[in-house]
């Protein structure tokens, strides 16, 4: 956890603007007038907005760890975490204290002046975004620093705060989502244009309340059934209401001026490392997907490609080996860098614009599409393949899809035209991967509830046999809160990539479920 200084030093200006200090024991002596403890909760939600989407959906943790993990993504040339040899907890450590010390601090500043001037269209959006954040973490790590969290600067608060355990952490969150969903109806936009993802649109923000409620119902839906079906309901029928239509779902487009650029086109501006994953490539290959080419590009060698032009590579391959896919292997596809197939030509100006997808209405229908297959959340089996249906086409909308024609003659296919029952369940978790492209996490996070895509395995040379279940706890952690980590451990077990969450500890219980010798020990 991160320990919160007791001075105002610099840092990234807002940041430490924005966070400030808090000393019972200081004087209006000691108090510097330019060097303010708050600001305006407008830039500072902002701000936060750009550094919760940059740390787990943008070049970092998504793009250099969890999509291999996933296996949308391979890597062609330094291959450590594709090998997860460089998820270590040293490699990690900077998502997770990035995430307390920056984004998560700051939201808590943004909805404790909310809540102070009563006014939920700021503390409302603020607490949704916490949200957000903490479910990565938890999803992630597993037991976390929640209900004591981000408190090392107020009275009563611990610099060593306990974790929860995941369980606990899941209930809190469900229940912020919650009173979040019902403080934003009808409440005042007060944000406006310091909100970049909805501009302060209250209504928007309670849908995303709701959608990402439902998201978190379902994860919990193998290990506890009956919160997942009361949670689901709940959410489908809040009168907020939940995502309708792409328009709702909840992104951040960056400006591309060349200060703020989608992370992801930056990256591919001037690296060349990543692949598109065989795991990925044979789905979408196997059922002539018209996302083919937005998803990927074709291969340099076109002797090396399949009939369509596209090839993946294998994951966890060692460094030599997988140098030798650099041309025969395609490359991530034209909504990263259009039309390029020579290193150094990657990117354009509208690329640098495009969104980063915080959750889709494309997921919101594929929860629908499961839960009515199951029959829960008040939905019936009867409901499921037009859920099915309409995901995917908002997913083909999302990715700039538009012959009508190509998507039924996609839909009809043997393969992808719905079965119903356990065979549909699978066709549901196997598409909803698919959607997920550029969500490692997220798409980490249903492999592992589903065992879908069952074709995810460990690469040759993995450091593991097994896909890894969560990550280590940072090195910090046992530095600098030693005893509630150990305390962690003790709760949920031995602090490596085998033990699993709280969540993902009945894995036979999904339908989906093939075997341990599959789905991991």
């Amino acid at each position: 956890m991160h320990i919160k200084k007791l001075t105002c030093a610099a840092g990234l200006t807002l940041a430490a603007v924005v966070v400030g200090c808090s000393n019972d024991n200081l004087t209006n002596l000691n108090t510097n007038p330019n060097n303010p403890t708050s600001a305006p909760p407008g830039p500072v939600f902002t701000y936060a907005t750009r550094l919760s989407a940059a740390t787990f959906v943008g070049n970092g943790f998504d793009l250099r760890q969890t999509e291999f993990v996933a296996q949308h993504w391979a890597e062609v040339q330094y291959p450590d975490e594709d090998r997860y040899a460089r998820l270590d907890p040293a490699s990690t450590q900077g998502t997770w204290t990035g995430a307390y010390s920056s984004q998560l601090q700051d939201l808590n500043k943004v909805a404790a002046a909310g809540i102070a001037a009563k006014d939920p269209g700021t503390y409302g959006p603020a607490q949704v975004l916490q949200t957000w954040n903490f479910e990565y973490l938890t999803d992630t790590w597993g037991n976390i620093p929640y209900s004591a969290a981000l408190k090392g600067d107020s009275t009563g608060g611990s610099l060593t705060p306990a974790f929860d355990a995941q369980k606990d952490v899941y209930a809190g969150m469900l229940a912020k989502l919650t009173s979040a969903a019902t403080a934003l109806k009808g409440a005042s936009n007060s944000l406006g244009s310091a909100d970049p993802i909805y501009g302060g649109n209250t209504a928007a923000w309670a849908k995303f309340a709701n959608s990402l409620r439902a998201r978190l119902a379902m994860r919990l839906v193998n290990v506890d059934p009956a919160t997942a079906d009361a949670q689901l309901k709940a959410a489908f029928t809040d009168p907020a209401g939940v995502f309708a239509s792409n328009a709702d779902m909840a992104k951040l487009v960056y400006p591309g001026d060349g200060v703020y650029n989608n992370p992801m086109t930056d990256n591919f501006a001037g690296r060349d490392d990543h692949r598109v994953s065989q795991t990925l490539a044979n789905i979408l290959i196997a059922n002539s997907d018209p996302r083919m080419p937005i998803l990927m590009q074709p291969v340099v060698d076109s002797s090396a490609s399949g009939p369509l032009g596209y090839a993946g590579m294998p994951n966890g391959l060692s460094t030599s080996t997988a140098g030798t896919y650099f041309r025969i292997a395609s490359r991530p596809g034209s909504y990263l860098y259009p039309g390029a197939t020579t290193f150094g030509t990657f990117g354009s100006a509208a690329n640098k614009k495009n969104p980063t997808y915080l959750m889709t209405y494309a997921e919101l229908l594929f929860i629908k599409a499961e839960a009515a297959e199951r029959g829960i959340g008040g939905l019936n089996p009867g409901q499921a393949a037009g859920f099915y249906n309409a995901a995917i086409e908002a997913s083909m909308a999302q990715w700039g899809v538009t012959s009508a024609s190509a998507i039924a003659a996609y839909e009809a296919g043997p393969n992808v035209a719905y079965q119903g029952g356990t065979a549909g369940l699978i066709q549901i978790a196997v598409q909803k991967w698919v959607a997920m492209v550029g969500d490692g996490a997220q798409s980490w996070a249903e492999w592992r509830r589903t065992c879908q895509p069952s074709t995810i395995k460990p690469g040759p040379a993995a450091v593991v046999n097994f896909v890894p279940r969560r990550f280590y706890y940072p090195n910090q952690e046992y530095t600098l809160n030693a005893a509630s980590v150990a305390a962690a451990n003790a709760a949920q077990g031995a602090d490596n990539f085998g033990t699993r969450t709280y969540w993902d500890t009945k894995p036979s219980a999904a339908p989906t479920y093939v075997s341990a010798a599959v789905c991991g020990p």
